[in-house]
């Protein structure tokens, strides 16, 4: 099953979010928001994540809202990313920047703190883990 039927994400230009999808289920707007600065939040500050943290630009004010964007797409939610830069695309995105596994390593250990410290139903945490968890691994383009 593709990750789009998988999360049940939507089409361009619908904005409604079901109760069957992560976005409701994590607890919408508020909750991916708060999700997409805890994950930048932790990059910020754990020196665990320092390389990753060098490669993007500062200050991250405009990522971090860009990230929410397009985790509330991901999760099913409204698509104001889509509606504001296209199909994410994401491994075109990536590829001008050397994505090596330790990077990912980085950016997955990030989001589980982010997600666990953000979200309470730890199953619902652990399936949108494991997704993302296999997004990263497409991300990964260099050793």
């Amino acid at each position: 099953m593709g990750i789009r039927n998988f999360f049940n994400i939507k089409r361009k230009g619908e904005n409604r979010a079901d109760e069957t999808t992560p976005y409701y289920r994590i607890g919408g707007e508020e909750k991916v928001r708060e999700l997409a600065n805890r994950f930048y939040d932790v990059m910020e500050t754990d020196p665990l994540a320092a390389e990753l943290l060098a490669m993007h630009p500062m200050p991250l004010d405009r990522i971090r809202h860009v990230f929410f964007l397009y985790l509330s797409l991901w999760m099913g939610g409204p698509d104001d990313y889509q509606q504001q830069f296209g199909h994410p695309r994401l491994r075109a995105r990536h590829l001008p920047f050397n994505v090596t596994p330790a990077l990912k390593e980085q950016w997955m250990y990030c989001m589980r703190k982010a997600m666990f410290s953000t979200t309470d139903d730890i199953m619902l945490a652990n399936k949108l883990l494991q997704a993302l968890e296999q997004l990263s691994n497409h991300m990964t383009n260099s050793k």
